[in-house]
């Protein structure tokens, strides 16, 4: 039995609602066992018999849509990748002390060369890209919603989903769910 954590793109936005209560429930019903909710923004840790990430993500998803009639990314790691992601940040800790954000997109797979290209264009004075995997990490040094870049602009640009997630938000839940 291997844990597991999921991170769902999008679940609340749109004009879309739904509790994380909800989400066990749903994911419970997906035959995955020890559910449980890390604040209220998509991610789910669960342990699961031995099924591939991608099957795994197919299932999720094709539940999901079937349950709430719209779809929703799934992005899947195993405990010891958010270990390894935790350790591998690729920004110098001055770099990372002097910015207002931090944060990881989750993908499904590690960016093409074409994409790679890409992403390093939609670098600014102020937002930074490097990429780890199937990780792609945005050091921002102004707020946020202060920068041109998004979510929205970064799957438009690179034609790929991923989702992401406070490099703190992803540093608590660790430290909440990893085994020492």
């Amino acid at each position: 039995m291997s844990r597991t954590f999921a991170f769902l793109r999008a679940i609340n936005v749109g004009g879309h609602a739904v509790t994380m209560e909800r989400l066990r429930e749903l994911f419970a019903g997906f035959g995955l066992r020890g559910v449980e909710t890390f604040i209220a923004s998509g991610n789910l840790i669960f342990e699961t018999s031995p099924e591939t990430e991608a099957a795994l993500s197919r299932r999720i998803e094709a539940g999901l849509k079937a349950a709430l009639g719209y779809e929703v990314a799934v992005f899947l790691r195993g405990e010891a990748e958010l270990a390894a992601l935790l350790q591998e940040c690729p920004f110098r800790e001055p770099e990372v002390s002097a910015a207002k954000a931090l944060n990881v997109a989750l993908l499904a797979a590690p960016l093409t060369e074409a994409q790679e290209t890409k992403l390093q264009t939609l670098g600014t004075a102020v937002d930074a890209f490097r990429t780890n995997g199937r990780e792609v990490w945005w050091l921002c040094e102004m707020k946020q919603s202060e920068s041109t870049f998004s979510n929205a602009v970064f799957e438009r640009a690179l034609g790929v989903r991923g989702t992401f997630r406070s490099f703190s938000t992803l540093q608590r839940l660790a430290a909440k769910h990893l085994k020492a």
